[in-house]
């Protein structure tokens, strides 16, 4: 697969048939097995990314957005591409009758949700002593408080069918610690908390669970001012370039494969070498 810009189905397809064969038997499997991913967060970049990797490995997929539709819908049509469902579940993570009303979506149209990625998070900077309570509550509802209600909503049939993934995102910062965004760093820790407790007692039903640290992510859609703040990172990352939405995609992609059933309660630092 080509890498260092945005992953395109349609290209990855074509690839395949010019080799003069199909996406490896992974995905067979997987196509066969009938499974879904939810991934939140997936109109663009990373989620984006994850949610074209995993339909490609046979996952009838899930999007989720909370303002540009047309964006997830345009995701979803890539996803089909590979011959999979997609369903685009447009909300707020941070609502909890968003939340609801999207697993219900979900479980409405698939029956379970075999793999859950939560991807969808925000990261305001202010200072410790300027956060109000509302600013923490909002932090937590989107980066904590949402991924423990879709866990709990989606575990019961991963646990009937003795197999499940869940992935969720901490972020190299926010384990370190950041100035100015301590409630972000705050709900980090607490979703790497759930995730090793998670993995303890569930892993024995079939059910993995870990979290994914990226490092610097150049993806194809970001603000200018964040464009020139990953080039001042770009020189201090030892592999010598920044990580795409692909980077990340392919551990998510292992972790939520077969080959990934042995990788549980784990954090994977996807960050070039930055923080070894």
């Amino acid at each position: 697969m080509a890498r260092g810009g945005p992953f395109r189905a349609k290209r990855f397809l074509d690839n395949q048939k010019k080799a003069g064969h199909r996406p490896a038997s992974r995905g067979d499997i997987m196509a066969l097995a009938d499974r879904t991913a939810f991934i939140t967060g997936s109109g663009a970049n990373i989620g984006r990314g994850i949610a074209l990797y995993l339909a490609r490995d046979g996952f009838n997929v899930v999007l989720n957005g909370s303002r540009n539709a047309a964006a997830c819908e345009a995701v979803a049509a890539e996803a089909r591409e590979f011959g999979v469902e997609a369903l685009v579940c447009m909300g707020d993570t941070g609502k909890r009758e968003d939340v609801d009303r999207m697993i219900k979506e979900a479980l409405g149209q698939f029956g379970t949700v075999d793999a859950f990625i939560h991807n969808a998070a925000i990261r305001p900077h202010q200072g410790f002593l300027e956060m109000s309570e509302t600013d923490w509550d909002r932090v937590f509802d989107v980066n904590f408080r949402a991924g423990l209600l879709f866990a709990r909503a989606f575990l019961p049939g991963m646990i009937a069918n003795s197999w499940g993934r869940i992935v969720s995102f901490v972020g190299m910062n926010a384990i370190a610690g950041h100035a100015g965004r301590t409630h972000v760093s705050a709900s980090k820790h607490a979703m790497w908390g759930l995730t090793k407790t998670l993995a303890k007692e569930f892993g024995p039903k079939g059910v993995t669970c870990n979290v994914i640290s990226p490092g610097t992510i150049q993806g194809e859609v970001a603000d200018e001012r964040l464009v020139t703040n990953n080039a001042k990172l770009k020189p201090g990352i030892p592999v010598g370039r920044l990580g795409t939405p692909e980077d990340i995609a392919a551990v998510v992609a292992l972790m939520c494969s077969e080959d990934g059933g042995f990788i549980n309660g784990q954090m994977w630092q996807v960050n070039g070498g930055v923080v070894t």
